[in-house]
């Protein structure tokens, strides 16, 4: 409850509405900064294609930075999809991380009431032990052996 009156008052003080504003203003800087890096990488490729066609022919130099761009594409989609499954295990395992968190908090959050409810002891104490247990069963299960056939003898 505290943290909803903390809110509230600062979207009432302003606050938020002041960080918004900065946080708009710094969007548009740099917004204008990645144009203006980007005309300038841009102008910087020209001259270079200028410099390189005085010295091979235009014929060469276009296919040279034609071939280049290309490569450099190549090279981006391969990276993107060598790492993609990286990227997905990562997600999935902040996904399952949060979703552990958000059950955990849940369950703390019900506790007091579970606690002071009728059956409250009972209702904690069951699952809690049932989770327990199995976890005990999980460890000291262990799978058996594969066989060896007559094919595996070396």
């Amino acid at each position: 409850m505290g943290t909803l009156v903390s809110l509230i008052s600062a979207l009432a003080s302003g606050e938020a509405i002041a960080a918004l504003q900065r946080a708009r203003m710094a969007a548009i800087l740099y917004g204008l900064a990645a144009v203006f890096a980007l005309c300038g990488v841009g102008f910087l490729i020209g001259a270079a294609y200028i410099w390189l066609a005085a010295r091979y022919g235009p014929l060469a130099t276009s296919l040279g930075f034609g071939i280049g761009f290309l490569v450099v594409a190549g090279l981006i989609i391969v990276i993107h999809k060598l790492t993609a499954s990286a990227r997905g295990k990562r997600r999935a395992q902040r996904r399952q991380a949060d979703m552990t968190a958000v059950g955990v908090t849940a369950a703390l959050a019900l506790l007091p009431a579970l606690a002071k409810s009728k059956g409250g002891l009972a209702v904690i104490a069951a699952p809690a032990l049932a989770v327990v247990a199995y976890a005990i069963y999980r460890e000291n299960t262990r799978p058996p052996p594969p066989k060896q056939g007559p094919d595996d003898l070396h």
